[in-house]
């Protein structure tokens, strides 16, 4: 298999990409003490993605070579523009806000610095996922727990309710801003990839990529916190709510998407995603039944969820029946479901990798999502494409996270999607959107969001070499702060590669205002004016404020979940285990002793040397 050009010479132009960053997420940062060095999910995540981003940009950027550079101005709708001139400032790439970096006319690429925000109590579609019959009382109550969380840690306890796994878990004031943020960008990007591709009612396309620069049918969504962990209203997994899924919603809430397929190639089982789109397709199916009797024409939603990761590795790596089975589950059709889970494997060569387990077990995941669609209808413009991408299944991520040696190496991110671009045009007029999760070393980072971002923009003559361990090494040094408050080396010694100064360069940009160790300066999102909401049929209220004598809250009528499809959150883990430090509480505390509070770690510890192993 050709990994570095992906499926070849395309007879068709790549699709336009669109790459949605959001400064609001670097709010959510752990507070507990100043020792963050075992804090793998943190700020700084996405500041190793953008530099990926950066050299993936960079590098394809080269391959076009420009006779000239393109102008900065766009053109005005008012403005008597040449078809010329107008072609070729549509072809180019901006970032839009100031200031603003022009790539070749020939990359169809748009990278947003989103300032998009919603209100986790009054938006449809976080309602339609997390919310409660009657009142939100999770989400109201992740509100609290993120207001009320400086003032707990003040006095020595931990923000994070017992009941709730405390070593995979935490919150600061300016959590709800980053969750409010990334759930807001995932539901901007998928409005944008819906428009570039949505017909008028003659059948004429009404927004197109050839007369709307800011249409994408493609799109990838740099955001955190991760969501594939969170159920319901079971937070685990530094997951609070589920992006993709919230996502998936909204599409179909606003855009009329009735049959979305979700691809999770992160390290760890997306527990939090299969427990909803079991529910969700429980009840759609449920509803298609009754339909036979009531004649109630309305289409519900149906997900397909197929997943490869490892079976050894979180929620599954005690061995518990229930997480394990569920990370196991493979059904396509019964009671409504459409379900492949796919065990990583170990290999021992790229040869192996590529021509037995990648278009072996690993092809599973779109064969099975290509029968879940023809199935229900074939190709259609009711028809999503998401892709929770998490790159800590990469060769580079921290030995402490992968050492069950279930890993992939980094073209792995960019074979995949452009198998799911591909599948996507098949299937949903070329729509898809791919949202990051997991990833916590910077080089995986930065290695698998460069490969993937390759693999999205759809452009030929791509290079394994550019992921190179030497050009990674070339760019973490280019892209190095001097210190604190320092700014990053544009060049080693002065004689960078022009590839590297243009990634340094586009970077600085990607990164200008971003700040990874204070909280953002940004106002929280106002609260917008009540609305109609839509809601799955879903338990009775829970009464969140009494976490402490029972979690989860016993199910009081509603539906009622079962199978392996729906485990019940992992205990909180040992603070002793974790490495918690002790805080002794200021006078007149609550608390009578020293207490400690575990560290965030998911079972991980990062290297002193990265660069190591």
């Amino acid at each position: 298999m050709d990994k570095g050009s992906g499926h070849g010479d395309s007879p068709n132009p790549p699709k336009k990409l669109g790459i949605f960053l959001q400064d609001a997420c670097l709010d959510h940062r752990y507070i507990r003490n100043r020792d963050t060095s075992n804090i793998v999910e943190r700020p700084q995540r996405i500041r190793a993605v953008k530099i990926g981003i950066s050299a993936a940009l960079a590098c394809m950027e080269s391959l076009a070579q420009p006779s000239e550079p393109a102008s900065v101005a766009r053109p005005k709708a008012e403005e008597s523009t040449e078809p010329d001139d107008l072609a070729a400032a549509l072809s180019r790439m901006a970032i839009a806000s100031k200031p603003r970096v022009e790539l070749s006319l020939n990359l169809s690429i748009q990278v947003r610095k989103s300032t998009a925000a919603l209100d986790l109590l009054n938006h449809s579609a976080v309602k339609f996922v997390h919310g409660d019959i009657g009142e939100d009382v999770y989400l109201e109550s992740l509100k609290t727990w993120a207001r009320d969380s400086g003032d707990k840690v003040e006095v020595g306890q931990s923000e994070i309710p017992e009941g709730l796994p405390q070593g995979d878990l935490y919150l600061c004031p300016g959590s709800i801003n980053a969750i409010q943020g990334a759930l807001a960008t995932v539901c901007e990007a998928v409005d944008t990839v819906i428009k570039a591709t949505k017909p008028s009612p003659n059948g004429l396309a009404t927004v197109t990529e050839a007369i709307d620069e800011t249409a994408a049918p493609r799109a990838f969504v740099a955001i955190r916190p991760p969501g594939h962990h969170c159920g319901e209203d079971t937070p685990s997994g530094f997951c609070f709510v589920n992006n993709v899924v919230v996502g998936a919603a909204h599409a179909h809430l606003q855009h009329g998407v009735n049959r979305v397929v979700i691809l999770d190639i992160d390290l760890h089982h997306g527990n939090g995603t299969q427990s909803l789109i079991w529910q969700i397709n429980e009840e759609t199916y449920r509803r298609s039944v009754e339909a036979e009797y009531s004649g109630d024409t309305k289409q519900g939603l149906q997900v397909y969820y197929g997943s490869v990761h490892d079976i050894l590795s979180y929620p599954c790596e005690d061995g518990k029946p229930d997480l394990v089975q569920a990370a196991s589950v493979s059904i396509h059709g019964p009671h409504g479901q459409h379900i492949e889970n796919v065990h990583l494997q170990p290999y021992e060569s790229l040869e192996q990798f590529w021509d037995v387990v990648y278009t072996g077990p690993y092809s599973r995941l779109l064969a099975k999502a290509g029968e879940f669609l023809d199935s229900t209808g074939g190709p259609g413009e009711d028809v999503l494409v998401f892709i929770s991408c998490g790159f800590d299944a990469c060769e580079h991520e921290y030995p402490s996270m992968s050492r069950h040696q279930r890993k992939v190496p980094v073209s792995f991110y960019h074979q995949f999607a452009r198998d799911a671009c591909a599948f996507a045009d098949k299937y949903a007029k070329g729509r898809l959107v791919s949202v990051l999760e997991g990833g916590y070393s910077d080089r995986a980072l930065t290695s698998g969001a460069m490969a993937h971002v390759c693999g999205l923009a759809g452009v030929d003559g791509i290079k394994e070499e550019w992921w190179s361990l030497d050009n990674l090494m070339k760019v973490e040094k280019a892209t190095k702060k001097k210190g604190r408050g320092g700014r990053q080396s544009l060049t080693a010694n002065g004689a960078a590669e022009p590839w590297v100064q243009r990634t340094a360069e586009i970077f600085s940009i990607l990164d200008e205002g971003s700040q990874y160790t204070v909280p953002s300066s940004s106002s929280q999102s106002s609260i917008a004016p009540s609305s109609d909401r839509t809601l799955r049929e879903r338990k009775k209220n829970h009464n969140y404020a009494e976490v402490e004598e029972e979690w989860p809250p016993k199910r009081k009528g509603g539906r009622k979940s079962g199978g392996a499809a729906l485990p019940k959150p992992a205990p909180a883990t040992s603070s002793e285990e974790d490495g918690g430090s002790s805080i002794k509480p200021k006078a007149g505390g609550e608390i009578g002793a020293a207490k400690k509070l575990p560290k965030i770690i998911l079972h991980v510890r990062p290297p002193v040397d990265r660069d190591s192993k």
